[in-house]
């Protein structure tokens, strides 16, 4: 079983009935993780597994510090000893960073979970943020306006989505880049070679 496989029916235990929304978005979070595949090659299964898994330390079992990239990682660290770039890329999901200095958690994130390769990071972000919370394909804008209405203005995640929308937006342009890059290149065409024979 890959780690995409192992990460879906994972999730689905903690999130599908407590927190079904939660789980809609998940799903959708994956569906768009794996429209990646052609600009991640041999590195898809362990984006698709992180896009699983990016929400998880939302479970309501699971909660411990209310910092979910935090909660996930550590429970995915600890509780399955799942391979250190899948824990690491649920740590830092989405600019994670910034919510974590809003928490005081920063350094403990750090601490506990270096980064990823940026390519991993930058794709996980961007699957992220194109998902609306039904699991819909959503432009980032509308998806941070989302989250802003959702939390309020004066709420420490809106503060933290607003610190960290360059990032996210940066995050999600270099990922439609790379698909329109992969888009424009011509399909290659196997020429049979007449010495061959």
């Amino acid at each position: 079983m890959g780690h995409a496989e192992w990460a879906r029916d994972l999730v689905e235990n903690l999130l599908r009935k407590p927190l079904p929304r939660r789980w809609a978005h998940t799903q959708g979070v994956a569906a768009r993780a794996e429209s990646l595949v052609p600009i991640l090659g041999e590195e898809a299964d362990l984006l698709i597994a992180a896009a699983w898994l990016h929400d998880i330390g939302y479970a309501p079992d699971l909660v411990d510090t209310g910092f979910h990239p935090l909660d996930g990682a550590r429970y995915l660290r600890d509780v399955h000893q799942a391979d250190a770039r899948l824990c690491r890329l649920v740590a830092h999901h989405s600019c994670a960073v910034y919510e974590a200095t809003e928490r005081g958690l920063l350094d403990a994130l750090n601490a506990e979970f270096g980064l990823e390769r940026p390519e991993l990071v930058t794709a996980l972000t961007y699957a992220d943020m194109t998902t609306s919370p039904d699991g819909l394909p959503l432009d980032v804008s509308d998806r941070l306006a989302e989250i802003h209405s959702r939390y309020g203005p004066e709420h420490l995640v809106s503060r933290s989505i607003s610190n960290a929308t360059p990032c996210i937006t940066s995050a999600v342009r270099a990922v439609q880049e790379a698909l329109a890059d992969v888009r424009r290149r011509p399909a290659v065409e196997e020429v049979a070679d007449p010495q061959a024979h």
